[in-house]
């Protein structure tokens, strides 16, 4: 079963939700705001997915602005950066969907179709 980190505010994540449940994807919804994934789940979705570290952090979001990290990201070891993200789901790039041996960040649909069904 996928686990699906979202923001319920967020309206990516709300348009990720209604194509999994129109699709009849079975889905666990997580408040990635309340439970962001630890480190070590991070660092597994990474390896499992190919997903490159960087691609995790929302870039765009104020967190992100906030705390300089265009600067200080490239400073940072691998394991830095797994801890950062993991003490505030908010710096994650979101949806993440997750299903144990694939993943997915963001919504497209073309993306979601070609994973998920």
């Amino acid at each position: 079963m996928i686990q699906y980190y979202a923001y319920p505010k967020c309206s990516t994540c709300q348009k990720g939700k209604k194509w999994l449940e129109a699709n009849n994807v079975e889905f666990e919804y997580i408040d990635i705001a309340q439970n962001p994934p630890s480190a070590t789940q991070l660092k597994e979705i990474l390896e499992t997915s190919g997903i490159e570290l960087k691609k995790f952090f929302n870039t765009s979001g104020k967190k992100y602005r906030e705390l300089e990290l265009k600067e200080k990201l490239p400073e940072m070891s691998a394991a830095e950066q797994y801890e950062l993200l993991a003490s505030d789901g908010m710096l994650i790039k979101r949806p993440l969907a997750w299903d144990g041996s694939q993943a997915t960040l963001g919504f497209k649909e073309e993306t979601y179709t070609n994973t998920w069904s």
